[in-house]
């Protein structure tokens, strides 16, 4: 099908798809090992898969001539809400007053401003990374068994995202060279370098909406806004050392995809203004200085 990769990542992630009802040990439920705390942590996670609802919209609009690469974000797209729906389906079952209410799920569902679609790709790669390490350490931190194997199965669903995206930034690459590598290179160092940031670099987190500034992230949609921080300071305790292991998953994949070698994110930005040196010449090249103003 003319290099279109929907086809085979429909069938691979068809292939490791889960089922709620036979794949979740339900039955194994103790009700002692849950408190009212890990409880509500998995209400605000619910509420947060839900988010990408919004981001599929963002998918469809700002990769309008990828058809390619929209048809994969319905497979995304299913699995994301698959996770928000597990995770209230666990709460319908064992905590059904925490069950998040349609105006809560809704209140996420606000529109993402236009941005440049390879930065999103390579910003959402890192998210699912990210994400795929956060719910491991929630599966540790959990003491019930239950939502304890509901978070390592989607964790495992946020790898494979992860490829998929990889996968999808592999083509560009082919399509768009230097552009595509400028762009995953300025993203990944800014991902890389999250230990010095003061807020968790994830999409959820990031304001997307210039008008409703500052309570244009997803996480300033949540009945508890500062959720986050507090889940992942206090209650999982995703430390130095978990941040580490992102970074460096980060680092490793953009060391296979531009076929060279990076162990810190210092590396990586030199690598990002060598390629935007090359843009820069070949722009000036052609006649296009780079500050030209439209």
């Amino acid at each position: 099908m003319n290099g279109m990769l929907y086809p085979e990542l429909y069938k691979s992630l068809e292939a490791a798809r889960w089922n709620m009802e036979k794949d979740i040990p339900w039955e194994q439920f103790d009700n002692t090992l849950l408190s009212e705390e890990q409880a509500r942590t998995i209400k605000m996670n619910a509420i947060t898969e839900w988010a990408a609802l919004p981001a599929t919209e963002m998918f469809l609009r700002d990769h309008r001539d990828d058809s390619d690469f929209s048809a994969f974000i319905s497979v995304w797209f299913f699995e994301e809400q698959k996770h928000s729906l597990v995770l209230m389906e666990y709460l319908r079952r064992f905590r059904p007053w925490l069950v998040p209410t349609e105006e809560e799920l809704h209140a996420v569902r606000f529109p993402f401003d236009p941005a440049p679609p390879l930065e999103t790709l390579m910003l959402h790669f890192c998210g699912e990374i990210r994400l795929n390490h956060w719910y491991r350490r929630a599966a540790q931190w959990h003491t019930e068994p239950v939502i304890k194997r509901i978070y390592e199965t989607i964790s495992r669903d946020e790898a494979r995202h992860g490829g998929a995206y990889l996968r999808y930034m592999k083509k560009a690459m082919v399509h768009c060279g230097d552009t595509a590598r400028a762009a995953f290179a300025k993203i990944g160092v800014l991902m890389a370098s999250a230990r010095r940031t003061d807020k968790p670099l994830h999409p959820t987190n990031l304001h997307v909406n210039k008008d409703l500034f500052p309570k244009d992230t997803v996480q300033s949609k949540l009945p508890d806004p500062e959720w986050l921080e507090h889940w992942l300071d206090e209650q999982i305790k995703f430390d130095d050392g978990w941040e580490k292991k992102v970074i460096e998953r980060i680092l490793h994949n953009l060391s296979l995809l531009f076929e060279r070698t990076f162990t810190t994110a210092r590396d990586l930005n030199r690598y990002r203004k060598e390629v935007t040196s090359h843009l820069t010449v070949s722009k000036t090249t052609v006649g296009v200085p780079i500050n030209a103003q439209g």
